[in-house]
């Protein structure tokens, strides 16, 4: 009997995440996922400046790869380079580029059977599908979506597509009861507007769960897709 094909996703980092960073707070989850899916992670394309923050530490651009190197998806300031994901920003700098980058990753690096996103990366990438949707041939429909830590993004344009009808795609919507960060109704609205979209809480905060527990919910959902 011939093994199965693993299921490929395209995975968008969080606000102020390298890639490299990326994959390393992926690594739990792509070693419990193991031959059941390859996960290929995906930056921003905006570097963002040096300052801490809740999904990456302080990095010293000049000294630092381009693949270590904190990164967005877009900014909510015209004049700084900050993004806030609770208030309605003033404008979404950088979104046609990070859209662009997306639409050239599933181009070159696809086909993939299905988008994760984490924190900014949910929102992006629920927006993409919602695109996808609404017949833009960049981003065509995945075949499920899993978003952690994701909420509703806010400013022009985002509630037309996202909160105009609802996605209709598989969905897995994985968020922890003591996010500070991207708290939970946040991920909970989110989730309305995917139907049947199943909903994986964890008791810890702003990070990607790959505990047992956790491992057999994602696998049980991955498991309806595979061939």
């Amino acid at each position: 009997m011939a093994a199965q094909r693993p299921l490929r996703v395209l995975c968008l980092a969080g606000f102020r995440q390298s890639e490299r960073g990326f994959r390393e707070k992926t690594g739990a989850l792509r070693k419990a996922l193991r031959a059941r899916a390859e996960l290929v992670c995906l930056s921003g394309p905006h570097l963002v400046p040096d300052a801490p923050g809740p999904e990456g530490a302080r990095s010293d651009f000049g000294s630092c790869p381009p693949e270590e190197q904190p990164r967005g998806w877009w900014f909510s300031e015209q004049e700084a380079d900050v993004f806030s994901a609770l208030e309605e920003p003033a404008v979404c700098r950088g979104l046609e580029e990070s859209l662009g980058m997306v639409a050239q990753a599933l181009n070159r690096l696809g086909p993939f059977d299905g988008l994760l996103g984490f924190s900014q990366g949910a929102a992006l990438a629920a927006f993409v599908c919602a695109l996808g949707q609404a017949d833009d041939p960049r981003f065509p429909l995945p075949r499920f979506i899993i978003l952690v830590s994701g909420f509703c993004p806010r400013g022009l344009g985002f509630k037309e597509s996202i909160l105009q009808r609802p996605l209709s795609l598989p969905s897995l919507h994985v968020f922890g009861d003591t996010d500070k960060v991207i708290p939970s109704q946040e991920s909970m609205q989110l989730a309305s507007q995917l139907p049947g979209a199943i909903t994986l809480t964890h008791p810890g905060g702003h990070f990607i769960p790959a505990a047992a527990s956790q491992r057999q919910a994602y696998l049980k959902f991955l498991d309806q897709f595979a061939e």
